[in-house]
């Protein structure tokens, strides 16, 4: 009995089809902790509600973090990097700014590979979005591809009403990219890995999709909206403006007609299909 348990258990882990990792800032980093928690919480019942069962989802954070209670499937990985000096851009040079989040970023995610490494596919997902439950019955279907870009999704204000269909989303959301999990061609230790390797094929989303290309493995576009960015809210790490300004009240929209049209011809509403496909309600 317990070694048709063991044997069981194992092929579970080795027929992963998508491990999801979520990695989340340094405690320090956070400027409203219950607000991120919560996020969280929402994030993690979106992942949740997968109706294709074969997926794992890893939470890096750091030691001594408070965190919300997590459902079967995930497991959470303790780091203890220290926080991040650049965290907030303030005065500080732009691109010395995103070198400093993307190796904060990528070693987070690096050390939840490394956790998980029989896996068909990984996708990085950020702690405030949302995915569609279709996901995983979708990459289940070719599990040989070498993976998807998100090309089309959805903008979410915080706790509005409305959403807005981005047709660049791969391009503006870290929550976009499912990769073949050897197209990272991951070290054998997180010692290993450089800073140029964490940077640039973990830590920025823009980055890798064009590595990949340029090596032949170019990733196909999903042919649905699989995932949600969420903007507006008071943790964001992107600064993101309110939902309203950035799309349809602003000096530059107003001054180009065209493209408020364009705006207001991508508006959608949030309904009872969208809560279920996307934030895992029943």
């Amino acid at each position: 009995m317990i070694l048709v348990v063991l044997v069981g258990f194992i092929w579970g882990y080795m027929n992963t089809i998508v491990t999801f990792i979520i990695p989340v800032r340094h405690q320090a980093n956070s400027k409203d902790w219950e607000r991120l928690k919560a996020n969280l919480t929402q994030t993690i019942a979106s992942i949740a509600a997968q109706t294709n069962p074969n997926w794992r989802a890893v939470i890096v954070a750091n030691e001594g973090a408070d965190l919300p209670d997590v459902p079967q499937g995930f497991d959470i990985v303790r780091v203890d990097f220290p926080p991040n000096a650049m965290h907030e851009q303030g005065v500080n040079d732009k691109e010395l700014f995103h070198e400093a989040v993307r190796l904060d970023k990528g070693c987070r995610i690096l050390k939840g590979m490394l956790h998980v490494r029989e896996t068909h596919f990984y996708m990085n997902v950020d702690d405030d979005d949302f995915i569609s439950r279709r996901l995983v019955s979708f990459i289940a279907q070719d599990k040989t591809a070498n993976g998807w870009m998100i090309n089309e999704g959805y903008i979410w204000g915080d706790g509005g009403k409305l959403l807005y269909i981005h047709h660049d989303f791969s391009n503006f959301c870290g929550t976009s990219l499912i990769i073949r999990s050897d197209l990272y061609r991951l070290p054998d230790s997180f010692e290993l890995a450089s800073a140029d390797y964490i940077k640039t094929m973990l830590g920025s989303h823009v980055k890798i999709s064009k590595i990949l290309a340029e090596k032949a493995t170019p990733l196909a576009n999903l042919p649905f909206r699989g995932a949600v960015y969420r903007i507006g809210h008071a943790g964001s790490h992107s600064k993101s403006p309110k939902f309203v300004r950035l799309y349809f009240l602003n000096k530059y929209l107003v001054l180009r007609p065209h493209k408020l049209l364009r705006n207001l011809f991508n508006l959608r509403f949030v309904n009872s299909t969208f809560v279920k496909e996307y934030f895992g309600a029943a």
